[in-house]
């Protein structure tokens, strides 16, 4: 296996994670009260979002081949940092 191919497969791992923390997040926002289920609801879509996004790098990064798939991994962790600490916030707003 390339090196390619364990790095989409590592992005991929971390991004199924992020969609099952959010959907960890959308049923405790179910139990919340109206005022918190509105917050949360903006964010879950803002990351829901960029989860949209994840998935749109991690196909170009799929097709690219193995000469520009370097080039396309500075974009895909960029898209990832935003994803992680958008995921890392609305955890901890969930926590409080």
């Amino acid at each position: 296996m390339n090196t390619k191919e364990v790095y989409r497969q590592k992005i991929e791992a971390e991004l199924e994670l992020a969609q099952a923390k959010i959907a960890e997040f959308k049923a405790q926002a179910k139990i919340s009260t109206a005022d918190a289920r509105i917050k949360y609801a903006k964010q879950i879509d803002e990351i829901e979002q960029m989860i949209g996004v994840m998935k749109v790098k991690l196909k170009e990064l799929g097709d690219a081949g193995e000469d520009a798939w370097e080039q396309l991994k500075g974009g895909v962790e960029t898209a990832w940092g935003a994803l992680s600490a958008g995921v890392q916030d609305i955890s901890a707003k969930f926590k409080k």
